[in-house]
């Protein structure tokens, strides 16, 4: 199990370089082929993945992908955006209302939610690719997520004693959960210095820190709320795409909450 799992880590990171160093077309065609499975795992677990709520879902995250290539031709994005949701609320509702009582209220809910859940908040790692600078910052999205995991559970089997969130996750420990969030700054000073030295990015190493802590606070949430869902589900795994791992929403779902945050970070600070 352990070998299986540290293979299919190796192939996601690869995966990951390429497609990031690549960007433009490359990061956005796998962003969006990631986003659909996804979206197809949690629709699954709410039992729409192939009926109409689950189909409108679809349609409308591809919708969304679109306007976010497009953005730059647009000229008031935010109309434009406002414009898709409003749109899918609405056909969202007539599904619910002409299909009466075929679908529960929260399987409707389930669907709306879907798509900014796991299509527009995975969108943001090729928005932020696309920033200026986004060539150094968009690795923060993984060193976040990624590197606070694993510092949190270093933490957490040495010192961790007090339990996070005992009914979601009874081996995540508040100990580990504070060293993750100092681990995630301390990578992110690292990397700081690291694209300051060999790509003269001349990027500010207290940013770069607090992107860090936040980004790794964030990412917890993130992990809990994956699993929140699976708890009130019954099942262990979202799917079982990536082997040792789960699906695709088990092994990103801090991702997910953390590339949305960077983003933003990135434009404030």
């Amino acid at each position: 199990m352990f070998k299986t799992r540290l293979l299919s880590g190796i192939l996601l990171v690869i995966i990951a370089l390429v497609t990031v160093i690549s960007g433009g077309n490359i990061l956005f065609a796998t962003l969006f082929i990631i986003s659909m499975i996804g979206l197809t795992e949690l629709y699954k677990v709410f039992g729409i993945w192939n009926k109409a709520p689950g189909i409108c879902g679809y349609l409308f995250a591809a919708a969304y992908y679109i306007l976010v290539y497009a953005k730059a031709l647009l000229p008031d994005t935010t109309d434009w955006f406002m414009l898709l949701f409003m749109a899918f609320l609405i056909c969202m509702m007539a599904v619910f209302v002409f299909s009466f009582p075929a679908y529960r209220t929260e399987q409707i809910l389930a669907a709306f939610f879907g798509v900014f859940y796991v299509a527009v908040m995975l969108s943001y790692v090729y928005q932020t690719r696309i920033l200026p600078g986004g060539v150094f910052m968009v690795w923060l999205v993984f060193i976040c997520s990624w590197g606070c995991d694993t510092c949190a559970y270093c933490v957490g089997m040495l010192i961790g004693r007090h339990r996070m969130a005992p009914r979601l996750s009874p081996k995540k420990s508040v100990e580990g959960g504070i060293g993750g969030i100092v681990g995630a700054a301390l990578l992110g000073i690292l990397y700081a210095l690291a694209v300051n030295r060999w790509g003269n990015a001349g990027v500010s190493l207290l940013s770069f820190a607090v992107i860090g802590a936040a980004g790794g606070a964030i990412s917890q949430v993130g992990d809990l709320a994956a699993s929140a869902i699976k708890r009130n589900h019954d099942i262990k795994d979202y799917g079982k795409l990536i082997p040792g791992h789960g699906g695709i929403l088990d092994r990103f779902d801090s991702v997910i909450f953390t590339a949305p945050i960077i983003y933003y970070l990135a434009v404030l600070l």
